[in-house]
C-alpha cells in the first residue's frame, strides 16, 4: 500500500484586527439608522434588539448610551442631515453603496449635534465605510464631505428650517393646513429631546420636593436632571411611574371613581391603566398582544396595583354587563410623539393614516356598545392629525345620537390653550414652554370626553 502523501498545510487567513475604540458603537448606530430608513423598522425596538445582541455584550454602558444617542439624533434630524450631505455631494448619494449613507448620516449627527470631537466622528465614520466592500471606494468622498460639514457647522445649524428641512413633506403639508403658523412651532418643538415626566399616586407637591422635579400645572412632575430611574426615591415602592404629561391627561378626564367597572382598551404598557387602578376603579386592561400585557402586569406589580387583564382584540371583546366608563387610547400614527419617537416621521405615511383612521372608527363604535347607559367614554390619540382626532369624534357623534360630548374645562387640564372651542383636548408639542428646551413641551395629544344617554 502506498502511504498517502501529506497535504501541504492550507494558508490560514490573516487574523482580523480588533475594531478601533468606538467603532463598534458606530457600527450599531449606523445599522439602526439603516433599519429605520430602509426597512421602516421602529427605532426603539431596533436599538433594543441590537444592544441585547452578541455584538454589544461586552460594550460599556457609556458606549451603549452613545449608540442610542447617535441613532436617535440622526433620525430626529435626518431631513436636515440629508440636505447638508447632498449639498456637498455633486453627484448625489451613490447607489448600491452599502453602509455609506448611514455612516455619513451618523457621522454628520455627531459633528452637528453631539459632544463628540470632530476628528473622532470623521475618523470612525471613515473606518466604518472602509470596512464595507460596497462602500470603501467612497471613503475619500466621505472624508471630504464630513470634514466640510465639520468646518461649516455653525452655518448649517443656523440655516435649518425645522418645518421645511427636518419634517417629511407629507407631514409639513398636513401640519401647515391644520395649524397654520403654529406648524413651524410644532416642528421646532419636535426637534428637541423630550423631558422625563412622572405620574404619582398621591401628593405631587411632596414628591416634587423629594425628586427635585418641576410640578406641572397638569398634575404631572417633570424631572430636572436625568438619572437612572431605579435609583430615585419612590421607585422601589411604586410611588410613581414614567408618563408624558399629555399622556396622563385622558385618564384624569375620565374621572374614575372607586368601585367603578372601567375598561382600558389598547392598554399596554399601562400608564393609564395604573391611573385608573390607583383611583380605586375595577379595571379591565385589554390588549391584543400578550407580550405587551405581560409587560403591563410587571408594571402593575411594581406599583402594587391589581387589575384584570385580557389578551384579546378590543373589537372582539365580549362583556354583556358593560362598563361604567371606557378609556380608548386608540392605535394611531403617533405624529404627536416625534420628540420621543422621531422614527415615526420616516416610517409612517398617509396610507397608514387611512388604515388607522378606519380602525379607530371601528373601535369607537365597539366602545359605544360596551358602555352602560350614562357611562363615560374618553377617546384619545397621540396624533396631530385631525382625521384621527377632531374629525373622528365629529363623525362618531353623527353616527351615535345617543352619545354627547361632555366638554373639558381649562381647570381640569391646567393648560387653557389646550382646550378647543368644542371642549376637547388638543395639546401641541410647543405648549408648557420653559427656558431650557429639555424641560419644555409635551406630546401632541387629542382627547374627547363623551357620555352615553341613560
Amino acid at each position: 500500500m502506498h502511504r498517502p502523501s501529506k497535504r501541504p498545510d492550507r494558508p490560514r487567513p490573516p487574523a482580523q484586527a480588533p475594531d478601533a475604540p468606538g467603532l463598534p458603537a458606530r457600527k450599531l448606530a449606523a445599522e439602526a439608522v439603516a433599519a429605520v430608513l430602509d426597512e421602516r423598522r421602529a427605532l426603539d425596538e431596533t436599538l433594543d434588539r441590537l444592544l441585547d445582541g452578541p455584538r454589544a455584550s461586552a460594550m460599556e454602558d457609556r458606549d451603549r448610551a452613545l449608540v442610542r444617542a447617535i441613532a436617535t439624533v440622526a433620525i430626529r434630524h435626518f431631513g436636515a442631515i440629508r440636505k447638508a450631505l447632498l449639498a456637498r455631494m455633486k453627484s448625489g448619494m451613490p447607489a448600491q453603496s452599502g453602509v455609506l449613507a448611514s455612516a455619513l448620516a451618523t457621522g454628520a449627527a455627531q459633528l452637528l449635534w453631539l459632544d463628540v470631537p470632530d476628528h473622532a466622528a470623521v475618523d470612525l465614520a471613515i473606518r466604518l465605510i472602509q470596512s464595507d466592500r460596497r462602500a470603501e471606494r467612497y471613503a475619500g468622498l466621505a472624508n471630504a464631505v464630513l470634514r466640510r460639514i465639520g468646518r461649516e457647522k455653525d452655518a448649517i445649524l443656523a440655516a435649518i428650517d425645522p418645518l421645511a428641512d427636518d419634517t417629511p413633506e407629507w407631514l409639513a403639508k398636513r401640519w401647515s393646513a391644520a395649524y397654520g403658523a403654529d406648524a413651524a412651532r410644532i416642528a421646532a418643538a419636535q426637534g428637541h429631546e423630550a423631558s422625563v415626566d412622572l405620574t404619582v399616586k398621591a401628593d405631587p407637591q411632596a414628591w416634587a420636593a423629594k425628586l427635585d422635579a418641576l410640578a406641572l400645572p397638569t398634575g404631572s412632575l417633570r424631572l430636572r436632571q436625568r438619572t437612572a430611574l431605579p435609583e430615585l426615591p419612590g421607585y422601589a415602592e411604586g410611588a410613581w411611574w414614567v408618563q408624558d404629561a399629555a399622556a396622563a391627561m385622558p385618564a384624569r378626564l375620565l374621572a374614575p371613581k372607586p368601585g367603578e367597572r372601567i375598561a382600558d382598551l389598547c392598554a399596554a404598557p399601562g400608564g393609564k391603566t395604573a391611573q385608573l387602578a390607583a383611583a380605586g376603579a375595577a379595571v379591565l386592561a385589554v390588549d391584543r398582544s400578550e407580550p405587551r400585557l405581560k409587560r403591563l402586569r410587571v408594571n402593575m406589580e411594581r406599583l402594587g396595583l391589581t387589575v384584570e387583564t385580557r389578551a384579546v382584540d378590543a373589537l372582539l371583546l365580549d362583556e354583556p354587563d358593560g362598563f361604567d366608563a371606557i378609556l380608548l387610547d386608540a392605535p394611531c400614527t403617533a405624529t404627536g410623539t416625534l420628540r420621543r419617537h422621531p422614527d415615526v416621521a420616516w416610517t409612517k405615511d398617509e396610507a397608514d393614516l387611512v388604515k388607522l383612521a378606519s380602525l379607530q372608527t371601528r373601535l369607537l363604535d365597539k366602545a359605544a356598545t360596551l358602555l352602560r347607559p350614562g357611562g363615560r367614554l374618553v377617546y384619545c390619540v397621540c396624533s396631530l392629525e385631525p382625521e384621527e382626532g377632531e374629525k373622528q369624534v365629529a363623525a362618531f357623534l353623527a353616527r351615535h345620537p345617543d352619545c354627547a360630548r361632555a366638554p373639558i374645562t381649562a381647570e381640569e387640564v391646567g393648560v387653557a390653550e389646550a382646550v378647543t372651542p368644542s371642549g376637547d383636548l388638543r395639546t401641541l408639542p410647543f405648549m408648557l414652554p420653559h427656558d431650557e428646551s429639555r424641560l419644555a413641551g409635551l406630546d401632541g395629544f387629542y382627547a374627547a370626553r363623551l357620555v352615553k344617554e341613560g
